[in-house]
């Protein structure tokens, strides 16, 4: 697998360096390691855990030394800089036996990823067919992924006993970040469903692996990635609906009720595979029936330790990554935090609040000033979302963040023929 990572990067970089249309490989490259990153990491075929973000981060930093940036991007230069007074604090408060780059690079590879793809980003026009083809290239090692799970995936009866999240089931890596990808792969591919592709062949093969993906994400035991891609394709509903005229809505209704009765039967076949374990996981219960004390798992102690953080030091925060040793460990609390807000307020404080209004903002901005972008919210919804459940672990909320901020072309112009003398 580290000689395919070796052969992605070169296929990319050739393209980007050579190719005269260099923004559309640069967001070719960023998709693809986007959805290959949780797939490779499964595979080991990582040499640090934040190569994917970090790729994402060459790729676009590659792209605006060729082609630069729009001055309007400058509010994310700003984020950038408000996330520093917290690395100096770490750098004073730092543990002598944590590494530098495990402490403070694991925390802020994710909003340096999404910083560089944003300021990349932000004020591109793309056309439509374009932006459908960055969005297959996040599809493509997802579906790679989905194979690889279902055909080294063992019995499922054999390894499901409880109703916590199952790595066996997700190719023996993390179902959370397993079933965000798969639920991010579900999102595009049923928007494919509502703007078909033109060969039906690729279609038909594109709606099955669609259902093999959300089947898998079930199977995770991983609720958020399945709850935020639920809401995404809501999202998109209403907006394609009210955006198109009567004989499109007649089509996108039938379309709907389909896949409403599609995913009814890949529940019920989950309920029958699992015995019942997936609908009591569902439903916040045990393998017992008896209902869990606590249905977000832990994360409501994690949000208060780091709000009790943030309280404690308001303006400067404790310092990237020093909540595991201040203050975690102390409460017998040993695990990261799962929610990037909640973080961002206790490691930076004051500075933290500013840079994340910048984020909130800055879409609204380009909204407000005219870009199209009938993918705006339902990416914006899966940024936020996965940001509150998982933080930034892997590039894609980051990534997808970046996407929302171009604006699409839906009718580009044709060139004029060329009269022949």
């Amino acid at each position: 697998m580290l000689v395919y990572l070796a052969a992605v990067f070169a296929y990319f970089i050739f393209q980007i360096v050579t190719k005269k249309n260099k923004s559309d490989y640069v967001l070719l490259a960023a998709a693809y390691m986007t959805g290959a990153e949780v797939f490779l990491k499964m595979t080991k075929a990582f040499i640090f855990y934040e190569t994917g973000k970090y790729a994402v981060i060459f790729f676009m930093l590659l792209g605006i030394i060729y082609l630069g940036f729009k001055k309007n991007a400058l509010s994310f230069i700003i984020y950038l800089l408000l996330l520093l007074p917290a690395v100096f604090v770490s750098l004073e408060a730092i543990n002598y036996t944590a590494n530098f780059r495990t402490t403070v690079l694991f925390n802020l590879s994710g909003p340096l990823c999404l910083a560089v793809a944003a300021i990349f980003c932000y004020g591109r026009t793309i056309e439509f067919r374009k932006f459908l083809n960055v969005l297959d290239y996040i599809v493509y090692p997802i579906i790679a992924m989905v194979i690889y799970i279902t055909l080294y995936t063992p019995n499922i009866q054999d390894v499901v006993t409880g109703t916590a999240s199952n790595a066996a089931l997700s190719g023996g890596y993390g179902p959370n970040q397993v079933a965000t990808v798969l639920g991010l792969g579900v999102f595009i591919l049923f928007t494919r469903l509502l703007i078909p592709y033109k060969n039906l062949l690729v279609q038909w093969t594109m709606m099955f692996f669609m259902i093999l993906m959300a089947y898998r994400a079930l199977l995770t035991f991983s609720r958020g990635g399945v709850f935020v891609s639920v809401i995404m394709c809501l999202a998109f509903i209403v907006l394609i609906y009210f955006s198109t005229g009567i004989k499109a809505k007649a089509k996108i209704s039938i379309k709907v009720l389909a896949i409403i009765g599609v995913a009814l039967l890949v529940w019920g076949y989950t309920i029958i595979q699992t015995g019942g374990l997936i609908g009591n996981r569902y439903a916040n219960e045990d393998a017992m029936g008896r209902e869990k004390d606590d249905v977000t798992t832990g994360r409501a102690d994690l949000l208060a330790v780091e709000i009790e953080a943030f309280k404690e030091n308001p303006f400067f925060g404790i310092g990237i990554g020093q909540g595991k040793f201040q203050f975690r460990e102390e409460m017998g609390i040993t695990s990261a935090s799962h929610n990037e807000i909640s973080r961002m307020l206790s490691e930076h404080g004051m500075f933290g609040i500013i840079a994340l209004l910048v984020l909130l903002v800055a879409p609204m901005v380009t909204k407000l000033n005219g870009r199209k972008n009938i993918y705006f919210y339902p990416f914006l919804i899966f940024w936020f979302l996965t940001i509150v459940t998982t933080s930034m672990r892997i590039a894609a909320p980051a990534f997808i963040y970046a996407l929302c901020l171009l604006n699409l072309d839906y009718a580009p112009k044709k060139k004029p023929a060329l009269h022949r003398k």
